[in-house]
């Protein structure tokens, strides 16, 4: 097959080795599982359990509003384990911010004892729509990071091609790789699912970077020709969604755009192989695999984890090292630094990097940018970084618009190449922050304007009312008004 490229990219150092020589194991199950209601793009949940109630694992505790979440942008909630419903409260979420959110804390049984689940024993005979219902009520949602919930993208119509993304292009991250190495054949049943759902999608291609050879020897020999197992370069970001179409298709995404608008979706391995579990077995999204690794851990390890198990617990399974400095989410470009590890894993958590003191070092001062062209070289979206950061800098946003600053992915590329160590990223960021502030501003700006219109329509329509009535009352006086 041949293949394309997109403009720029880098190439990084992987630290891949760290943790990608052992299998996956099973975390331990903890004494309490912290689920907050919002883990995915859209809309929350809402619980529908009390405090004191008894659950079981695999049980819908927080659902979409309306409870049908096959109708909306929203993903159910379930219990990870059985237990006890001891709190639905706010508690911190894995952010920066170390903001709080609602949630539903459960006290553990250490009995793990299942709801009755419901799988589909041939899905092929049943509609696309009823298969795309049961995996929303699984819960599933992009576990590449996103966290988009997986049954709006299945609503596509007309989809030519399906492609699995198995380019882990972060640095640090492994789990993908070991889910390919070690359930191959789960991961292409999960992919012929997903073409079923999609309406028998023409073509199947699973991307695979050339750093992960056993990952993609396994699944070619699972595959047997029934869908193609494509081996790609090595280039960071060829994980996003849209460099990783262009490079099998040679087609771009615009802005505006989604990819089923050109015939294409793209979903990450894992969620292929959740959606594999959830229809076969019936089991819906309680669970992720979750690289840990860094120099503050004794033995980096990928586990199977519960949603909602503290991120402190399975630090500790690895073997906590002394002098931790930092805590990141994610992979080393786009991950999120994080204040404590008294945070519960969520359905977006891919991976934490434990850091002792130095790993992870501040970046030296920056300087004045000295308009070397780097940042605009290595840039995916062929953007003009330098221009976007006078802008940002000098708060024109507008023109930094003009620019296309929203086109931007945040994938670092520009920073990362800086001579002066700019935090070109950060300075998007704050403007994009900076315009959507302004934007709501305004939407509740002309909302109320138009609700003290709609309010002075109302007395005066009431003004003319009362005076047409009391005219009639005047030219009929036997006539009584009340």
């Amino acid at each position: 097959m041949r293949l394309w490229q997109f403009h720029g990219g880098i190439h990084l150092t992987g630290h891949k080795d760290l943790s990608n020589h052992t299998g996956i194991i099973p975390a331990k199950l903890p004494k309490f599982l912290i689920l907050p209601l919002l883990q995915h793009i859209g809309e929350p949940t809402e619980p529908i359990v009390r405090v004191g109630d008894k659950v079981l694992k695999g049980q819908i505790i927080a659902h979409c509003f309306g409870s049908d979440c096959s109708l909306m942008i929203s993903a159910p909630i379930h219990a990870s384990s059985s237990g006890t419903v001891v709190a639905i409260d706010a508690r911190p979420v894995p952010h920066p911010s170390a903001l709080s959110a609602p949630g539903i804390v459960i006290e553990t049984d250490g009995e793990d004892r299942w709801t009755e689940l419901t799988a589909i024993p041939d899905y092929t005979r049943l509609p696309a729509a009823q298969v795309r219902e049961h995996i929303a009520q699984a819960g599933i949602v992009g576990l590449g990071g996103a966290g988009f919930p997986s049954h709006v993208k299945l609503r596509s119509k007309d989809i030519d091609t399906l492609i699995i993304n198995g380019a882990e292009c972060e640095p640090y991250i492994t789990c993908d790789d070991r889910l390919m190495r070690e359930y191959p054949q789960e991961i292409i049943e999960g992919a012929e699912i997903l073409k079923h759902t999609l309406g028998g999608a023409q073509h199947c291609i699973i991307a695979v970077e050339d750093n992960k050879p056993e990952a993609y020897q396994a699944l070619v020999a699972a595959a047997q020709g029934r869908v193609e197992v494509i081996k790609i370069p090595t280039l960071y970001p060829t994980g996003g969604e849209r460099q990783l179409i262009q490079i099998l298709t040679n087609k771009e995404v615009g802005r505006f755009q989604i990819p089923a608008s050109i015939g294409i979706v793209v979903h990450n391995i894992e969620t292929t192989r959740a959606v594999y579990r959830a229809v076969t077995a019936g089991r819906p999204l309680i669970s992720r695999v979750v690289t840990v690794t860094g120099t503050g851990v004794e033995k980096p390890q990928n586990f199977e984890v519960l949603l909602g198990t503290p991120m402190r617990e399975v630090i500790d399974q690895c073997g906590r090292k002394p002098n931790l400095e930092t805590l990141i989410m994610g992979g080393g470009m786009m991950g999120l630094a994080l204040p404590s590890d008294d945070l519960p894993i969520i359905k977006t958590t891919n991976c934490l990097i434990v850091g002792q003191v130095g790993e992870l070092p501040p970046p030296p001062p920056p300087l004045p940018c000295i308009r070397c062209g780097a940042c605009a070289q290595v840039c995916p979206i062929n953007l003009l970084p330098q221009q976007l950061y006078w802008y940002c800098a000098a708060k024109e946003f507008k023109k930094a618009q003009a620019h296309s600053l929203f086109e931007c992915i945040d994938c670092g590329c520009c920073a990362y190449v800086c001579p002066s160590h700019l935090d070109l990223v950060g300075y998007y960021r704050y403007a994009k922050a900076e315009i959507r502030a302004a934007a709501a501003e305004r939407k509740a700006a002309d909302q109320a304007r138009q609700r003290h219109e709609f309010r002075l329509m109302r007395l005066v329509r009431e003004k003319q009312e009362k005076a047409a009535r009391h005219q009639k009352s005047k030219s009929n006086p036997d006539l009584t008004t009340f």
